[in-house]
C-alpha cells in the first residue's frame, strides 16, 4: 500500500505531467472531484449544494507557482471568487494554498498577497482558511496567520495529525476556527508518524482536544467510523451541534453527506475549481486506499489511464533503477 502512495504523491509532484494534464481540462474524469474551470461553473455547483443544506469552502487550485504573475493571477482569482460568494449570497467560505500565493518566491510579497484577500473578505464577513502544506511551508505559513490575526478575526488554519507539533499547535490555535486532518503529504520519520493506526489515534485525539476546547472544529473525513465516533462523542459531552461541522471533499461520498446534512449537522463540502487540477487529484489518490473506490470507476478514462500507465512504467523503472 505505501507503494502506491508513493506512486501517486510522486505523480503529483510532476511538472510536466501537471501541464500536460491542463490541456485536456476536465474530460479526463475530473470533473467528478473538481467543480469546475472557472467562477461562473463553480458558483452554480456551490448553489446546488446549498440547496441540500450543505455549505461549501472554495479552493482555486494551483501548483508549481514560483513566478510572480502566476501568483498574481492566483490572488485575482481569489478575490473573484469573494466578489462572486457575496454577490450571489450562497454560503461560501475560502480556503487557500500559501504557495499559490507566492511563498515560494518571497515572503513579503506572499503576505502583501494574503492580506488583500483576507482584508477584501473580512469586508464582506467571509472566513478564509489557511491550508497548510508540506512540512517547508508549514511555519512560514503559520506565521503569515499570526501576522494577519492580530488584524482580521475572519481567518482560521488546518492542523495536520501525522505531524508530532500537531498537538502543541492545536493548542496554540484552539481560538481559531481549525480544520483538523490526517495529512495528505509524505512526510520525514523524522518529523511525522509513519504509522496508519498511529496517525489515526492522533487524529481522534486531536478531534476530541478540539470539541472540548476551542472555537470551531470542522471535522476532515470521508470514514463513517470517525464519523460515528464524533456523533458519540459530542453527545456524551454535550456539545452543540454549532460548535462543529464534517467536511468532506465534492464528489466524495455524496449519499452521506446529504444523510449528515439532514440530520442536523453541520455540513460542508470542499469545493475545488479550475484548470489546474491534476496534484490535487493525485494527492486524493495517494490519501487513502478507499479514495481509489470511491472514483476509480467513474473517473478513469482511456486517456487517463494511459498518462497514468506512461507515468507508472516511469516511477517504477526509477524505483528498480535505485535499486541497482
Amino acid at each position: 500500500m505505501a507503494l502506491v502512495r508513493d506512486f501517486f504523491m510522486g505523480l503529483s509532484q510532476n511538472q510536466l505531467l501537471n501541464s500536460a494534464a491542463k490541456k485536456y481540462g476536465l474530460k479526463m474524469g475530473a470533473q467528478n472531484v473538481v467543480a469546475g474551470t472557472n467562477v461562473e461553473e463553480t458558483i452554480e455547483s456551490i448553489k446546488k449544494l446549498n440547496a441540500q443544506g450543505i455549505s461549501c469552502t472554495v479552493d482555486n487550485l494551483g501548483e508549481f507557482v514560483y513566478e510572480r504573475e502566476e501568483a498574481t493571477e492566483a490572488k485575482d482569482s481569489i478575490l473573484e471568487v469573494i466578489e462572486a460568494i457575496h454577490t450571489h449570497g450562497v454560503d461560501a467560505h475560502i480556503s487557500l494554498k500559501p504557495s499559490q500565493l507566492g511563498l515560494d518566491i518571497d515572503y513579503n510579497f506572499c503576505y502583501e498577497n494574503l492580506r488583500e484577500i483576507v482584508e477584501k473578505a473580512n469586508g464582506y464577513n467571509i472566513f478564509v482558511n489557511f491550508d497548510m502544506e508540506d512540512h517547508d511551508r508549514l511555519q512560514p505559513s503559520f506565521d503569515i496567520l499570526d501576522t494577519l490575526s492580530k488584524d482580521f478575526n475572519n481567518v482560521g488554519t488546518v492542523i495536520q495529525a501525522y505531524f508530532f507539533r500537531a498537538k502543541e499547535d492545536i493548542e496554540k490555535y484552539k481560538d481559531f476556527r481549525l480544520r483538523i486532518v490526517k495529512g495528505a503529504y509524505k512526510e520525514p520519520a523524522e518529523l511525522a508518524y509513519q504509522e496508519k493506526a498511529v496517525i489515526d489515534e492522533n487524529y481522534i485525539e486531536l478531534i476530541e482536544w478540539h470539541l472540548l476546547n476551542g472555537k470551531f472544529t470542522s471535522i476532515a473525513t470521508h470514514d463513517h467510523h470517525v464519523i460515528n465516533h464524533v456523533k458519540q462523542f459530542v453527545k456524551d459531552n454535550n456539545i452543540s451541534n454549532d460548535k462543529f461541522e464534517f467536511q468532506m471533499l465534492y464528489g466524495f461520498r455524496t449519499d452521506l453527506q446529504q444523510e449528515l446534512a439532514q440530520e442536523g449537522y453541520n455540513f460542508c463540502v470542499y469545493v475545488p475549481f479550475g484548470i489546474d487540477w491534476y496534484g490535487y487529484f493525485m494527492r486524493r489518490l495517494a490519501e487513502r486506499p478507499q479514495n481509489l473506490n470511491l472514483i476509480v470507476k467513474q473517473v478513469f478514462t482511456k486517456k487517463t489511464n494511459t498518462m497514468i500507465g506512461l507515468a507508472a512504467g516511469a516511477f517504477l523503472l526509477g524505483r528498480l533503477t535505485k535499486r541497482k
